[in-house]
């Protein structure tokens, strides 16, 4: 005798398929107005349900926009090989490429920008959230430098970690510079520049900034190739208009 096949409740695929209606919502509203100035009650009418409703499954504002912030992490690698960012340099052009699509969205990067400066204080509830996003973004730009670094016979580990670090401050930074002045920062492109920048530091090794002694100006020298050609895919679609 076989045994029957245990189905999933139907109550429980509804209520995924109305969570995940409820934060295609919350994502165009917050993208829209940003966090503060998104009621619930206005994400609530877009999808035939009250306030209460919305509180019902998400408990709060805050895990409202944790989750959304989440699936936005999840739809912007949905087109990718496996669902998940690349390695190698690709994951530098992939890293310009969401600058890109940020610029489009400043709702969104406004209300990330905020509730991962408040993440810093105690007891907030994205605190856990971004600490472990941090992690797992440091883990994969590190082990991107690992490979380009391997090609260029680099092995300083403390290198590769400071440039995993600096990316990731580097664009969170831009980000809140460009939402102060959109029509002054370039985001796509400043991330560019950034990241070539970080990218040549890590791979060439230049001299530190921190204890080295003052040295008389050096007689000109031609220019170097660059140290690693990230591609002319890096600028399509970010110049300035």
């Amino acid at each position: 005798m076989t045994t029957p096949r245990r189905r999933e409740p139907k109550m429980r695929q509804e209520t995924i398929l109305r969570r995940e209606e409820i934060l295609k919502a919350a994502l165009q509203t917050f993208g829209s107005k940003g966090y503060n100035k998104a009621p619930l009650t206005e994400i609530a009418e877009q999808v035939d349900m009250t306030h209460a409703g919305i509180l019902h499954h998400f408990g709060s504002k805050d895990r409202l926009l944790l989750e959304v912030l989440s699936y936005r992490d999840q739809t912007d690698v949905a087109h990718l090989a496996d669902q998940h960012i690349p390695d190698g340099i690709e994951l530098f052009r992939h890293l310009v490429r969401t600058a890109l699509l940020n610029s489009q969205r400043a709702g969104i990067v406004q209300a990330y920008a905020v509730l991962s400066a408040e993440s810093v204080t105690d007891g907030h509830p994205a605190r856990e959230f971004f600490e472990e996003r941090y992690a797992t973004l440091r883990g994969e730009v590190r082990h991107a430098f690992e490979a380009v670094c391997a090609e260029h016979e680099v092995s300083d580990r403390s290198r590769i970690d400071d440039g995993a670090a600096a990316i990731l401050a580097v664009m969170d930074g831009l980000q809140v510079q460009w939402l102060l002045a959109p029509d002054a920062v370039d985001l796509a492109r400043s991330t560019e520049f950034a990241i070539r920048a970080i990218v040549a530091a890590v791979v060439d090794s230049p001299p530190s900034l921190l204890d080295a002694p003052a040295a008389p100006p050096a007689a000109a020298t031609p220019p170097r190739e660059p140290f690693v050609s990230l591609g002319d895919s890096m600028s399509l679609g970010v110049a300035a208009s």
